[in-house]
């Protein structure tokens, strides 16, 4: 248990060599769900897009690709996410349209009413705070911007709950707890959908 403990908890927060497969494994097994997830986006002109915990960079990149007039920052808490994000973006980044950095979202250092749309790919789980991170999100988008949320967990699947178990600081939220959330940090609507053969959920609020 040690071990698969020690590698499982790199969801967390990527460090060393452990991380860096975590890193990997990331951006090629949440794939599908992310795309899922970026499905229910409606008919965007998004100029400004944030990621917010990119990880190892993949979901970032899809953005770039969907929405190709955007510039995205993908911010991490991991300085090795920040570098493999970097690494994974490179060529976006050198044609100006990306920039990856360090950064807390419970305390996000970047400008107010400044992105079209913000997007958190299976990172909720970890952040301290779900209105007050939440209330960051919607400082930091335009009126009328969108904050796209998609988990592997809906809150009350085994697996999930088994991670939780195992990996400190981890809670799985349900779609119930997220939107109630949302609607106290500020955001005005809020839909969401449930993966029919998997515990999968997104969520869409609108500021």
């Amino acid at each position: 248990m040690g071990l698969f403990k020690n590698f499982v908890s790199q969801t967390r927060k990527p460090e060393g060599f452990l991380g860096k497969m975590m890193l990997r494994s990331m951006n090629s097994g949440h794939a599908q769900m992310a795309d899922w997830g970026l499905s229910h986006l409606p008919e965007l002109d998004a100029d400004g897009i944030v990621d917010l915990g990119c990880g190892g960079g993949r979901n970032a990149g899809e953005l770039l690709r969907r929405y190709r007039r955007s510039r995205v920052t993908a911010i991490d808490y991991s300085a090795l996410s920040v570098e493999k994000a970097k690494e994974y973006n490179k060529g976006m980044i050198a044609a100006g349209r990306c920039t990856v950095r360090q950064g807390d979202v419970s305390a996000l250092d970047l400008p107010a009413e400044t992105y079209d749309l913000a997007t958190a790919f299976e990172t909720i789980y970890f952040w301290p705070g779900l209105e007050k991170c939440f209330a960051q999100v919607a400082r930091i988008l335009k009126p009328g911007g969108y904050f796209l949320i998609c988990n592997e967990s809906d809150g009350t699947d085994a697996a999930g709950q088994k991670f939780e178990n195992i990996i400190d600081g981890m809670k799985c939220h349900t779609v119930q707890e997220i939107e109630a959330a949302l609607k106290d940090a500020g955001f005005s609507q809020t839909a969401s959908w449930h993966h029919e053969a998997k515990p999968w959920i997104t969520v869409l609020a609108k500021k």
